[in-house]
């Protein structure tokens, strides 16, 4: 997304005695030394790690990259979709920075922004800017790049390209081209938030950003409020209260909402509550950052029996429209919880003298 995710402002090492013993590059911990922060709290008053564009990494990081790449060898020519962190650095992957390192080029919604991540890892590819705004104009340039054999790199802001980002459209063109297209998993928001919600996560509905027409967007909250999987949204801040307002109408002020913000920041915050609650608790408070807001899935949406006479309209209409009786009769108990036979009967007795006529023939 094109709202910023990754910290500009560097915040100092708390515990600095400890910051040369980190005996990974992704700073694992070993139980021993996990034990000796049993006082320590990480979230949300204490961020004993973040970074600054200014930050340098240790040189064990850049040495295990290069033994990753000696012992698998060079990667193929394609697309690469390179998940990249949603605010803390850490949260890379050796595989991402793998690729990014061996790419010929990488392909960055905002190139100053994507140049702190690089930088703090000492990656020297160049970057070329691709965003909603100039993925046409790109598509020839990239697309010829790639059929010359080089390794494309592709990433957001932050997050998983493609989703609620670009690179949905530069995908499907390389599936239709034959050009191989290979994702390499990485953060997303909205699973972040919702693996920590409290909600269900048998079943969720990912809608992320509503539409802007005030229509559609009721539309769209609609269908939502009458789905019984949880339902996920990105809401920019300066619309929270807006949206608030507009869910719980729709959805009603007791359904439960879980407004989790900041996501792997140091200011990351879960509100929990319903959505009521939610509409009275940010009326004049406007937070910061950006916010993926999850609305529990609908509880009673059990169908209703029809009831005889409802039934027998539906028969009229449709043998009225020209419909057979046995196909109307089908038709009314695909969008039923009767039994079909129960529907066939009533229909005979309704509208007997029709039938028999139809036997006729």
């Amino acid at each position: 997304m094109l709202l910023r995710r990754l910290p500009s402002s560097a915040v100092s090492v708390a515990v600095t005695a400890l910051s040369r013993r980190w005996t990974s590059p992704y700073f694992l911990l070993s139980q021993r030394r996990l034990q000796s922060f049993n006082s320590i709290s990480f979230y949300p008053k204490i961020s004993l790690i973040s970074f600054s564009s200014t930050s340098e990494i240790p040189s064990e990081t850049t040495d295990l990259i290069s033994d990753q790449s000696s012992k698998r060898g060079p990667l193929k020519p394609g697309l690469y979709l390179v998940g990249t962190p949603i605010g803390n650095l850490e949260d890379i992957t050796l595989r991402a920075l793998r690729v990014l390192k061996s790419a010929d080029v990488i392909l960055s919604e905002d190139t100053r922004h994507s140049g702190k991540l690089l930088h703090y890892y000492s990656i020297k590819t160049p970057l070329l800017s691709y965003h909603k705004f100039n993925e046409s104009q790109r598509e020839h340039t990239v697309l010829k790049r790639l059929k010359e054999g080089e390794i494309v790199a592709l990433i957001s802001d932050a997050g998983m390209p493609g989703i609620s980002d670009p690179g949905t459209e530069l995908a499907k063109i390389c599936v239709d081209e034959n050009i191989p297209v290979i994702p390499i998993p990485g953060p997303s928001a909205f699973l972040t938030a919702l693996s920590a919600s409290g909600l269900s996560t048998d079943e969720f509905t990912f809608v992320g950003f509503l539409p802007k027409h005030a229509g559609s967007r009721k539309e769209r909250l609609m269908t939502s409020a009458s789905e019984t999987p949880t339902q996920i949204f990105y809401v920019p801040p300066h619309k929270l209260s807006q949206f608030l307002e507009e869910s719980s109408l729709i959805f009603g002020d007791s359904r439960q909402c879980v407004i989790a913000r900041e996501l792997t920041k140091m200011h990351e915050e879960f509100w929990r509550g319903t959505l009521g609650k939610a509409k009275e608790a940010f009326l004049t408070r406007q937070p910061k950052g950006e916010i993926t807001l999850l609305i529990e899935g609908n509880s009673n949406c059990s169908v209703e029996t029809p009831s005889e006479s409802q039934l027998e309209n539906d028969l009229r209409e449709l043998i009225s429209s020209g419909h057979s009786l046995s196909s109307a009769v089908k038709l009314v108990a695909e969008g039923t919880s009767m039994k079909k036979k129960m529907i066939y009967s009533l229909a005979l007795r309704k509208f007997a003298k029709k039938n028999k006529a139809e036997d006729s023939n």
